[in-house]
């Protein structure tokens, strides 16, 4: 078989479309509904068509004179009607008449009438109508009237004569009500039954499969007028992509589940239309980031490249310009180092900003740090401030790059004379505060929402001699998210500037493992 008829063959029975997947499934399950009430329908009408024909031979035999099943003898011809009735030759044909009782006036054709008496004798009401009556043994003929005796409602058996020959036969007793003489059996053939059955199943298919045509040319455009909602969804799912995020699909289309299925559209769309902007800040910020660092990078090389050069062309045979030289070559390659440093401490907090706490006196630190806050702070006035210990699980050494960077910001924009850092430690509800506060240039207000991004310097701080990266921040500002804390900055041009921390308190492991009594 070709690909192609496969394809066929598989769109035809198991088609892909959701329209012609319900039209299937709705048709097959309408024929199967079709079906199953066409078999009831045999079923309960077999049983009616029977049981009325049981009537109709129990009436039969009801209308037959009772003197024929009287001890097997001949029954007297009815009294004549009229004169010219004077003998049994001249009564009419279809007229009851000694010795017959086979009149076409009591009987239809394919009728077959038996009596049996008590004794088990059986007689033929019905003769030569070309039909073979199914005869039952002596023992259950002596049980159908033992039952007979104790019912009043018609009830009719199936049985097969002795041709084979499938007939409905009715039993009955004969005689006067209270004094049994026999019973009389009438049967007939069920041939003419079941051809009348088949007819009406033959109409009901007829209807039914004209009932499915009609389905299928009426539920197919309706089908179609059903699924327009979910084909205006595929459509913008279609026109979608990353530079058209904005547009979105009607919420209410009249139909619950693609109502349910827009928003949950929409809903994508808005998460995606998110996902793409943030990415391309990060990518914007990435790209920034880049260039910072290159420009960074740039300078010291390039001055270290200077150098060298200038050492090449004679400089190395001065002494003095020699030692000048170096010296400028070693302090360019610290700033690279500085740098580098920086560099590498940020991509690790970014790859796994979690830090082993341990337990930590934040007082007891401070104070450790301060001979190292005198010394970088030359003459300024250096005041720490501790209103309460604090104890909590903290990473110490990153506490104190914080401390040492927030720091060497002051410093760098104090006075070298003038100039006064004050660092404050306090305790509020379950954080530590940390505060270093100056009364240096301060930071224009529109710098400070940029303070703590990747390279950031203010115009001031790129004039001063000894300016920095511009990582400094950005490195507190990690440590302190580690923390799963919050650092904030408030300045005043003229005034000086503040930086405060606030730390969550982590009970300490001695303070779990001995509580307060």
């Amino acid at each position: 078989m070709s690909r192609w008829r496969k394809d066929s063959f598989a769109r035809l029975f198991a088609p892909r479309s959701l329209r012609y997947q319900l039209l299937n499934r709705s048709l097959l399950i309408l024929a199967a509904l079709f079906l199953l009430i066409g078999v009831l329908q045999y079923i309960i009408m077999k049983d009616f068509v029977y049981q009325n024909k049981a009537e109709a031979l129990n009436a039969q035999i009801m209308s037959m004179p009772m003197d024929w099943f009287s001890n097997g003898e001949n029954p007297e011809p009815p009294a004549k009607h009229n004169n010219a009735m004077d003998s049994d030759e001249s009564a009419p044909s279809d007229w009851p008449q000694k010795g017959r009782r086979d009149s076409p006036i009591f009987y239809q054709p394919g009728l077959s009438v038996l009596y049996i008496d008590s004794s088990g004798t059986l007689s033929e009401v019905t003769k030569d109508n070309g039909t073979n009556a199914p005869i039952l043994t002596t023992e259950e003929y002596k049980q159908l009237q033992a039952q007979l005796r104790g019912h009043k409602k018609t009830d009719y058996k199936i049985i097969n004569n002795t041709q084979g020959i499938e007939q409905l036969v009715v039993f009955r007793l004969a005689g006067p009500p209270g004094s049994s003489q026999g019973i009389i059996q009438a049967s007939t053939e069920t041939y003419s039954l079941k051809q009348l059955l088949l007819t009406q199943l033959a109409i009901f298919a007829g209807l039914s499969v004209l009932a499915l045509a009609a389905g299928l040319a009426l539920y197919l455009p309706l089908l179609r007028r059903t699924l327009r909602p979910l084909s205006r969804v595929v459509l913008a799912a279609q026109q979608t992509d990353a530079g058209n995020l904005t547009k979105r699909i009607p919420a209410s289309q009249g139909q619950e589940e693609i109502d349910r299925l827009s928003d949950a559209f929409n809903g994508m769309l808005e998460r995606l239309d998110v996902s793409f902007e943030s990415e391309r800040k990060t990518t914007e910020k990435m790209r920034r980031f880049v260039a910072d660092a290159s420009h960074e990078l740039r300078t010291p090389l390039t001055s270290i490249h200077g150098f060298l050069e200038v050492l090449l062309r004679g400089a190395a045979a001065s002494p003095e310009q020699l030692n000048r030289a170096l010296n400028s070559m070693q302090l360019e390659s610290r700033r690279i180092n500085k740098l580098v440093e920086d560099l590498l401490s940020l991509a690790k907090l970014d790859q796994d900003p979690r830090l082993q706490l341990t337990d930590t006196r934040l007082d007891e630190l401070l104070l450790e740090m301060e001979p190292q806050l005198q010394l970088l702070a030359g003459r300024r006035k250096v005041e720490i401030t501790i209103a309460s210990p604090v104890t909590g699980l903290f990473h110490a050494d990153k506490l104190k790059q914080v401390l040492l960077n927030l720091f060497l910001n002051a410093v760098q924009h104090t006075d070298s004379e003038a100039g006064t850092i004050t660092i404050t430690l306090a305790k509020e509800h379950k954080f530590a505060e940390l505060a270093v506060t100056d009364n240096g240039a301060g930071i224009d207000a529109a710098h400070l929402p940029h303070l703590f991004e990747r390279f950031y310097r203010s115009e001031s701080s790129r004039t001063r001699k000894n300016g920095g990266a511009g990582l400094g921040l950005a490195i507190t500002k990690s440590i302190v998210d580690a923390h799963e804390g919050t650092i904030a900055v408030s300045s005043e041009p003229g005034i000086g500037t503040s930086f405060r921390i606030l730390l969550p308190i982590h009970p300490a492991r001695d303070n779990e493992d001995n509580p307060p009594h």
